[in-house]
């Protein structure tokens, strides 16, 4: 039996002053899920956290939350808590009374703050900092004060508007670990929005990719880099190296000027494709024994890795990343799965990338049963 979805946004648009933020939107929100909404600035990502939190209303579409349509009901009756970019903290209060906020407008009785209070602060380990002012924190700490005022409340959904984005990057690393085991432990939904792909891939059990408004690709974030159903999700998600080519027919494809055994179906015979290949995925060996030659036009050393750049005899650019240093100028080969090549369909979306796999699956067993 499927679970039923704790949010859903059923045919959403959202505009301002006449221009589309969010276009004919549709998803579902699972409870006790770590969901992200990622893509560049402008794509509609914190829009709809806005909305999920009542801080804005559709233009057309509704919103249900548990079943129940929530369009017109306002923020403070909704059982969601947001976690803003800059934290929203109250300067003038210490700890103790910025995450007791909420309960004292709610007129619950000391005792029942204080043993919530001190609850929330353990939650997110900053047990004895209750005196603290706020502007004695560190910026980990005062996000921890953020998300700490936020679950004092209990709320089904906690949402979380790029929190990461002022911290430097080893303590946004660290903080990354921290919210991934808190999602854990409270076992709540968490939807996080960011722009910043490997922190997404990093906390996601659910990645959205948006752009323009519109919902790119849903996934694990094992399926958003695997197998990106756009170039646009290729491009955008991780370094891919992205050459145009022809399906010869199931599991053969040309680029580069050769045949490649593959691992997708259900393209036409000769349709043009584009080729998706990982940098990660491609191994260097000698030019006789790679699949492919590349000249070797630069090199960057990394830290763990060299960052390679090639041209194959058809102009294509190559981008490789490998542990073995070679000269640039050098002809080297290239070797790789036929599970490392994704093909893609030009400009496809997530829809006809469901029905087109539905098809090719279907005929599939029909072949296999006859």
């Amino acid at each position: 039996m499927n679970k039923k979805p704790i949010i859903r946004f059923e045919n959403v648009t959202k505009q301002y002053d006449g221009e589309t933020i969010l276009n004919d939107v549709s998803f579902e929100i699972e409870s006790g899920k770590f969901y992200t909404l990622l893509g560049p600035s402008g794509c509609g990502k914190t829009t709809i956290l806005r909305l999920i939190a009542g801080f804005t209303e559709p233009t057309e579409g509704h919103i249900h939350f548990r079943g129940k349509v929530i369009d017109r009901i306002p923020a403070n009756e909704r059982q969601v808590n947001t976690v803003f970019q800059d934290y929203a903290l109250f300067p003038h209060l210490n700890v103790y009374e910025n995450v007791a906020f909420g309960l004292r407008v709610k007129k619950w009785k000391k005792p029942d703050i204080d043993a919530k209070v001190k609850e929330a602060l353990r939650f997110v380990n900053l047990e004895g900092y209750e005196t603290r002012a706020i502007s004695e924190m560190s910026g980990g700490q005062r996000q921890r004060v953020a998300i700490a005022r936020a679950i004092v409340n209990e709320p089904e959904v906690l949402l979380l508007d790029e929190p990461l984005s002022a911290l430097d990057l080893k303590l946004r690393t660290e903080m990354q670990y921290e919210l991934r085991e808190l999602q854990r432990r409270l076992g709540i939904t968490f939807i996080f929005v960011t722009h910043d792909q490997e922190e997404a891939l990093a906390m996601s059990d659910e990645i959205f990719v948006l752009d323009h408004g519109i919902i790119q690709q849903t996934g694990s974030p094992t399926d958003i880099y695997d197998e990106p159903i756009n170039r646009f999700v290729a491009d955008f998600i991780g370094e891919s190296n992205i050459v145009p080519g022809r399906m010869i027919r199931d599991f053969l494809v040309e680029f580069a000027g050769r045949t490649f055994e593959c691992v997708d179906g259900g393209f036409s015979s000769d349709e043009p494709v584009e080729i998706v290949i990982r940098p990660e995925d491609l191994e260097i060996t000698t030019p006789d024994r790679g699949k492919m030659k590349v000249r070797v036009d630069s090199q960057l050393f990394r830290g763990v890795h060299y960052e390679i750049i090639g041209y194959d005899e058809s102009g294509n650019e190559w981008l490789v990343h490998s542990t073995k240093r070679v000269n640039v100028g050098a002809e080297i080969g290239l070797d790789f799965d036929p599970e490392a090549i994704h093909v893609m369909r030009f400009g496809e979306t997530e829809e006809e990338f469901d029905r087109r796999l539905e098809a090719y699956e279907s005929s599939e067993s029909g072949g296999a049963s006859t």
